[in-house]
């Protein structure tokens, strides 16, 4: 089915992506059978469907099933996330294509879910998302117990399987997945741009922007729900407004957005380093509940990797560019993602980019391994590097990352920072800073002698520091 790819061959797979935290897509455990509750029957059914919805991949596929709940709930739906129990009768998976790993992890999650409804505990599966706009006639093939297949962009199409009405009123509308005091705000689908190692652009099309007034309209929804932080996620940030209003207008957009009362973070992700608009740092500045904060994934720093990546920047240019941010903001929060083991990539390329970091020192990195994807360029390359290989030149650039992020961490020691709660695990609390984003940087401990809340703000005065995450004791200001 798959270049080098067997069904029969699918375990449990590991994560091909390095990061600080181990971000990896979240993985769906196997079901713990129970006795089934529903009593759904297939002919004359009294209830309606109980709908699992299980999201496998990066935020934009949360948001699309936050929007799919948000459809099937207003249409008298009882809708759950990864739900764990087998009190459903009908789950829709949304798949990852993005690499190797995340397809297999994708492909032997749809296996569970037959195997399920193969032992009567479900009664229909569906499967939507980048893996089955990417691979739906080969699947089709593969796995016929799959009662049917989406694209990215059919959510009416699914809705119609459920016997609902896609209600066009609704746009906006999620039932979010994350805890109630953040969530994520993509404020564009698709991309336009040709990098060699990317098959987003098979999978989600072209670049479309969405109305600023829509995403304002979205965030007030979203505050009035209880968020306080919304991160902007796009295949592409700074490409905003292109297609809608002729020029780039993110800028235009966060204006907007700050002005949203009871927002308190504004969070900016996946920011393409080449003819970057600096004026968004300008705005960063300027307003108070933008965080300091960018990503800005790179991808390597060896000009000729990054002309084989087809990334139209190199070193120099993005030196400058980093030079520059800084320079405007110096509060500034990097965070960036490299690729290891490109075709043709070399131990001097791999130098090369451990050289950089050293220079550049980003207060936040994460890796992927090189993923040979048929239909882009990079395909048409002889993937020469072995994975094993890979893997190994990722984890040596991580441990220049680490000992730079050891290094910015005891800097902190000593100082106080605005800290939003996240949870209370262990028994001890956990939040963020504004430098840090929700599951892949770093957190923050937090000693309280007064019981703190979710989404609560505490000014914490950083004790200790570690590799990745600093511990510290709320102060009264």
């Amino acid at each position: 089915m798959y270049e080098g790819f067997r069904f029969e061959q699918i375990l449990n797979p590991k994560s091909s992506f390095i990061n600080q935290k181990s971000a990896s897509p979240i993985p769906f455990q196997d079901y713990h059978p129970t006795s089934y509750l529903c009593g759904h029957m297939k002919a004359g059914k009294l209830v309606k469907d109980r709908v699992n919805i299980i999201t496998l991949g990066c935020s934009k596929n949360l948001v699309d099933s936050e929007v799919l709940s948000g459809q099937l709930k207003a249409n008298q739906f009882e809708v759950m996330h990864e739900s764990k129990k087998l009190d459903h009768n009908v789950v829709v998976v949304n798949t990852c294509g993005f690499i190797d790993k995340a397809k297999e992890e994708s492909v032997n999650t749809i296996l569970d879910q037959v195997e399920l409804k193969r032992r009567g505990k479900l009664d229909k599966v569906y499967v939507t998302g980048c893996l089955s706009e990417r691979y739906r006639d080969q699947l089709e093939q593969e796995i016929p117990e799959v009662d049917a297949w989406f694209g990215t962009m059919e959510l009416p199409l699914i809705l119609k399987r459920f016997d609902a009405d896609y209600k066009k009123e609704l746009l906006g509308e999620r039932l979010l997945s994350t805890p109630q005091h953040y969530a994520y705000l993509k404020i564009s689908e698709g991309c336009n741009r040709t990098c060699a190692f990317c098959a987003i652009p098979l999978m989600r099309g072209a670049h479309v922007s969405r109305p600023i007034e829509e995403l304002v309209d979205e965030a007030k929804r979203l505050v009035r729900g209880g968020v306080k932080e919304v991160m902007l996620i796009a295949q592409e940030l700074t490409y905003y407004g292109l297609d809608l209003y002729k020029k780039r207008e993110l800028s235009k957009l966060l204006h907007a957005l700050a002005d949203v009362e009871g927002l308190e973070w504004i969070r900016l992700h996946y920011a393409y380093p080449s003819k970057f608009p600096l004026e968004i740092i300008d705005v960063m500045r300027e307003r108070p509940n933008i965080c300091n904060y960018l990503d800005i994934p790179l991808q390597h720093a060896s000009n000729n990797m990054l002309k084989a990546m087809k990334r139209q920047i190199t070193r120099e240019e993005m030196e400058e560019l980093i030079a520059e941010i800084r320079l405007r903001n110096p509060e500034i929060c990097l965070r960036t993602t490299l690729i290891a083991g490109f075709p043709g990539e070399t131990r001097d390329d791999v130098e090369e980019l451990k050289t950089f970091l050293e220079k550049m020192r980003f207060d936040r990195v994460g890796i992927f391994t090189y993923s040979h994807e048929e239909g882009t360029s990079g395909y048409d390359l002889v993937d020469d590097v072995p994975q094993e290989e890979k893997e190994a030149r990722a984890q040596e650039i991580m441990e220049v990352q680490q000992e730079i992020s050891f290094e910015k961490n005891q800097e902190k020691v000593g100082k106080t920072f605005r800290v939003l709660i996240d949870k209370k695990e262990a028994g001890r609390y956990l939040g963020r800073t504004e430098f840090d984003s929700v599951e892949v940087d770093n957190e923050v401990v937090v000693h309280s002698k007064k019981r703190l809340q979710p989404g609560e703000f505490v000014n914490v005065k950083i004790t200790k520091a570690y590799d990745y995450d600093i511990e510290g004791d709320v102060v009264l200001v």
